[in-house]
């Protein structure tokens, strides 16, 4: 087969081997719409008009939907509190508007004018999702036109906020990290390298509380914003109010709650996902996985729940990010789940697919090197503060081996530490082969974490201490990575009284309700399921949390039908 722009593989949102293709894929990034496809669109748009210069859209305030250009022209630009504008593309008759983020109606990151008299058909989400359904062929041009813009956005045309802060701030590295793995586009700025970013720093910087800066697309500067504040400003957090009752409430983005949120929707039933950190979960800090079913050369983990978060959203399904759930009440119906911002979640379902929390050492000043040297998953953006530098990475699991070979591919050396005897007994062989073909991972057996030492400014060394009884080891390095397995993210269930076992996993099917022939995906609570990692008893593999998350709506749809029956015979 020939490496035609045809003939590439589809692009993740965020995967950067894809970037590298955007330059061969200029007619699908900006495909030109003939008279068939736009006779076909009318069905579900409906027709504006605009006047020379007038503003169509604006960057993150507002969006009318996709829009597709019947006369006139349509100018995409950005700009940001550094004074500066840059054209994003000038769209003539035949193209359309938008990008992923246009599936769920969250606003534009870029600013769109009329040039001329603009004449164009606009599809708000609603009528966006039933074109892409009903228009098969028209839709998958649409779809890949918008995740390779998302792409662009990302890679060639970096846009978004733009952060700025001293190197190595723990917060300036804790929202760099929120907007990588939730694909949002970004720029980040040094003062001490950058004039404008000191510039910025001069007008808006007070006191040391105030890093980070943010300066956002509509040239608004915000100071130390929380992930939260980030998430409405960009949009990544609906408006949940307490007179929307969902059918299905799903609690964890990974890929259990992903695949119950495409099949939910995909059927449709009305999808919230609350998601408290960055969609995907661990799979999603997986630099690659290789015994996937269906990727023979493997895939990264974020690229693979990029696609299902994409796939989510072209449903239907709403996903809310960075939405922590606290409580889930289960004594009143619908049943509620309390967020930590005082907002309040209905559904008629609950799944819990929260998974698991990573798994801390207890370490004096643990915390005070987290996002100074302490990392708990490996992306390109720990990468980047790595390269040529000297890594450590504790673990033995396949999430530690993955890490290790992604790491090793930008650090100096990867001391690869494990309390064992080796890698066998917790390790898939074929990254065991890879660790050992890999000249600069090196393999310390029979080792543990004793202490960290450094400064404000960060992690300086890593002390160990033998399990054999041999002399103290010290590394030397800026950059700790933990992958020492993970608890169930199950605290916030008590106050409902879902069954859990001794070790905190939610308990389903016989044994939670002590019946057989029903809903093997139903805890103890009638009405809430629970799939993936969270579950007593389930496989811990990305195929089996999918699997599970497409299994669970089965069993829903059967939940809600008798549901509906016992409230038509009380009514």
């Amino acid at each position: 087969m020939n490496d035609t722009p045809e003939s590439l593989p589809e692009p993740s949102i965020i995967d950067p081997l894809y970037l590298i293709d955007l330059k061969t894929r200029g007619h699908q990034v900006y495909p030109v719409l003939g008279e068939d496809d736009l006779k076909r669109i009318r069905r579900f748009a409906t027709e504006r008009a605009w006047h020379d210069g007038d503003v169509v859209f604006r960057a993150l305030v507002d969006s009318p939907g996709m829009v597709v250009v019947l006369s006139g022209q349509l100018r995409c630009s950005r700009s940001n509190a550094l004074g500066h504008r840059v054209e994003v593309h000038l769209f003539e008759p035949g193209q359309f508007t938008g990008e992923v983020s246009q599936l769920s109606g969250r606003p534009p990151l870029v600013d769109g004018v009329a040039v001329g008299r603009l004449e164009a058909l606009v599809l708000d989400p609603e009528a966006l999702r039933a074109l892409l359904m009903a228009e098969a062929v028209m839709g998958e041009r649409v779809m890949r036109a918008f995740m390779l813009r998302r792409a662009r956005l990302i890679g060639e045309q970096p846009t978004g906020p733009i952060l700025i802060g001293p190197s190595g701030h723990a917060r300036l590295f804790e929202l760099e990290s929120f907007l990588s793995r939730n694909a949002q586009p970004y720029t980040r700025r040094d003062p001490d390298a950058d004039q404008d970013a000191a510039q910025l720093v001069r007008e808006h910087w007070r006191q040391e509380h105030d890093w980070p800066l943010v300066a956002m697309p509509d040239g608004f500067v915000i100071k130390n914003p929380s992930l939260l504040e980030m998430g409405r400003f960009l949009g990544t957090m609906p408006r949940i109010t307490r007179d929307m009752v969902y059918d299905v409430l799903v609690v964890g983005a990974g890929p259990a709650g992903l695949a119950t949120a495409v099949y939910a929707a995909s059927e449709g039933l009305s999808v919230l996902v609350l998601e408290q950190r960055a969609y995907g979960g661990q799979a999603g800090a997986s630099a690659r996985i290789e015994n996937f079913f269906g990727f023979p050369t493997g895939i990264s983990g974020h690229a693979l729940v990029s696609r299902a978060f994409v796939q989510a959203s072209k449903f239907g399904a709403e996903i809310a990010i960075p939405a922590p759930a606290m409580r889930l009440l289960c004594r009143e119906r619908p049943l509620r789940v309390e967020l930590d911002d005082g907002a309040c979640a209905r559904a008629r379902s609950v799944v819990l697919a929260a998974g698991a929390r990573y798994r801390k050492p207890d370490l004096a000043d643990l915390a005070r090197f987290e996002g100074r040297g302490v990392y708990y998953w490996a992306s390109p953006v720990e990468a980047k503060v790595c390269r040529r530098q000297t890594v450590v990475l504790v673990g033995g699991g396949n999430s530690a081996g993955q890490a290790a070979v992604y790491l090793a591919a930008h650090a100096s050396t990867v001391h690869l530490m494990v309390r064992g005897n080796g890698l066998e007994a917790s390790m898939s062989s074929y990254l065991i082969e890879r660790i050992r073909a890999s000249a600069n991972i090196v393999l310390h057996t029979r080792l543990e974490l004793a202490a960290l030492e450094g400064t404000d400014a960060g992690l300086e060394r890593v002390h160990c201490r033998s399990r054999s009884g041999g002399p103290p080891v010290v590394f030397d390095s800026h950059h700790l990575f933990l992958f020492i397995g993970a608890d169930p993210n199950s605290d916030w269930l008590r106050e409902c009284g879902v069954e859990l076992d001794r070790k905190g996993f939610v308990l389903t099917g016989y044994e939670a309700t002590g019946r057989h022939g029903g809903r093997d995906l139903e805890t103890s609570v009638p009405g809430v399921f629970a799939v993936g990692d969270l579950r007593a008893g389930s496989t811990k593999r990305v195929a089996a949390a999918a699997g599970e998350g497409a299994a669970v709506v089965a069993q829903i749809h059967r939940y809600l039908a008798e549901q509906q029956q016992a409230d038509g015979a009380t009514g």
